[in-house]
């Protein structure tokens, strides 16, 4: 297998219920990979299990052909210092500046100094361009650039996969165009393999390279954004005909 994420009959229930059903995926290498699904369909299960929140009741989560399942602490903490993660909301620390958010990540996984850390944290917010607002607080930014800050403290550490929940929840359209380009610009950019977890359709349209649709806990479809528009599958088209109304 080339591809350095998959997830081979990965399987998950809780309390009897199977929410995840022997799914297996192949992620394309630095391309972005979109998750859908309705509300309850098992994708954000599927994440969670993807960056090591919630471990499955059997099959395998492959990085580079390794699975996550079966290594030691310190290979995993190899793993997760590989990942950025792009939070619903942001997910910022209120009580901490815009730098000190980006730089905590910095200070926790590398060995750089004060002034490696200053130099980092400015390249990253230029990079989502949110240039010279260091100082500034999470509760004094826009929905918008907050989830800017939250991609430069997610590449902060140049990532192999960046991993996103939703990034335009909560947005307005034009700022959710905004967020989709930097996704995508950043995935190309710097080789990334993303993983988007998403109901927004606009996006997956936009910037999705693969899709993949999970429905009562299986994977259901896979395919392009070309397939996704041509597609006559029954179950598929009523959720993108009801997302796109939504």
């Amino acid at each position: 297998m080339n591809n350095s994420l998959a997830v081979e009959h990965l399987t998950k229930s809780y309390s009897g219920k199977i929410v995840l059903d022997a799914i297996s995926i192949e992620f394309v290498n630095s391309k972005v990979n979109m998750v859908i699904g309705a509300s309850g369909s098992g994708k954000s299960t599927l994440f969670k299990c993807l960056v090591g929140l919630t471990e499955p009741d059997a099959g395998k989560i492959l990085y580079h052909g390794k699975n996550l399942v079966d290594m030691n602490y310190e290979e995993k903490k190899e793993i997760r210092q590989q990942i950025g993660m792009l939070f619903q909301g942001g997910a910022l620390f209120d009580s901490l500046t815009v730098g000190e958010n980006i730089a905590f990540p910095l200070r926790m996984f590398s060995n750089k100094s004060r002034k490696e850390i200053a130099e980092r944290v400015a390249f990253c917010l230029e990079r989502v361009n949110m240039p010279g607002v260091e100082k500034k607080y999470p509760s004094e930014l826009s929905g918008g650039m907050r989830k800017r800050v939250g991609i430069a403290r997610a590449i902060a550490l140049n990532p192999q996969y960046l991993f996103c929940d939703e990034p335009n929840s909560g947005l307005d359209p034009l700022t959710s165009i905004v967020i989709d380009e930097l996704i995508a610009e950043i995935t190309a950019e710097y080789g990334i393999t993303t993983v988007v977890n998403t109901h927004d359709m606009h996006s997956v349209l936009e910037i999705g390279d693969k899709i993949i649709f999970i429905h009562e806990g299986k994977k259901h479809w896979e395919g392009d954004k070309h397939g996704l528009r041509q597609s006559d599958e029954p179950v598929l088209k009523k959720f993108v005909f009801a997302s796109k109304r939504t």
